[in-house]
């Protein structure tokens, strides 16, 4: 026998079957996005005249932040789970302040790099720099997307909208925060040993 759904669970269930391929959908765009750019540094790096540097120390201390913040949606999530909403209320906003002092780090470490003379276009720029600008730059354009949606699902956590019964917003954010995660470290990771 056919179990009945209230609309209200219906609505719930269609939506989380369109919003959740969309979401997917729009990840593996942009990983083949990510995927050209560094294949072509790649084949950039390989022309010569490639300049050297090392990675702002701002860019580990962003990773750590990023990575934190990942255990911080995590606690986000398992607290509506349990209608825990003082918890809820606490990692969401940390998670929220961790994405916003990752882009501070990531603003930080491009002002080291123009420092060390590392500009993006110009007379004294070098391919190696822009192809960082670019890549970074593009996952913080990305990442302005993530903390949109953290900042509605910490307001939501605060009007207590999310609970047991109703995660789809709460695990949407999840899936794309952890995806950007993965991304920057993936990045990272490129930028200090493709050199």
């Amino acid at each position: 026998m056919e179990t009945q759904h209230s609309p209200e669970q219906e609505q719930r269930q269609t939506r989380e079957k369109v919003a959740k391929p969309l979401l997917w959908i729009a990840m593996v765009s942009m990983v083949m996005l990510f995927g050209a750019f560094t294949s072509a540094y790649w084949v950039r790096r390989g022309a010569g005249n490639w300049l050297d540097f090392d990675l702002p120390q701002m860019f580990y201390i962003s990773t750590a932040m990023i990575i934190i913040s990942s255990v911080t949606m995590n606690w986000t999530l398992s607290a509506a789970r349990k209608n825990d909403f003082k918890s809820m209320k606490i990692a969401s906003l940390l998670t929220l302040l961790l994405g916003i002092g990752f882009v501070i780090s990531q603003f930080m470490a491009w002002d080291v790099l123009v420092g060390q003379k590392v500009f993006f276009a110009g007379n004294q720029s070098n391919a190696s720099g822009s192809f960082l600008y670019v890549l970074t730059g593009l996952h913080l354009a990305h990442l302005a997307f993530g903390l949109v949606a953290l900042f509605v699902v910490w307001i939501k956590s605060i009007l207590q909208k999310y609970n047991s019964e109703n995660l789809l917003g709460i695990r949407l954010c999840a899936i794309f925060w952890h995806f950007l995660d993965v991304l920057w470290i993936y990045l990272f990771l490129f930028l200090l040993f493709a050199r």
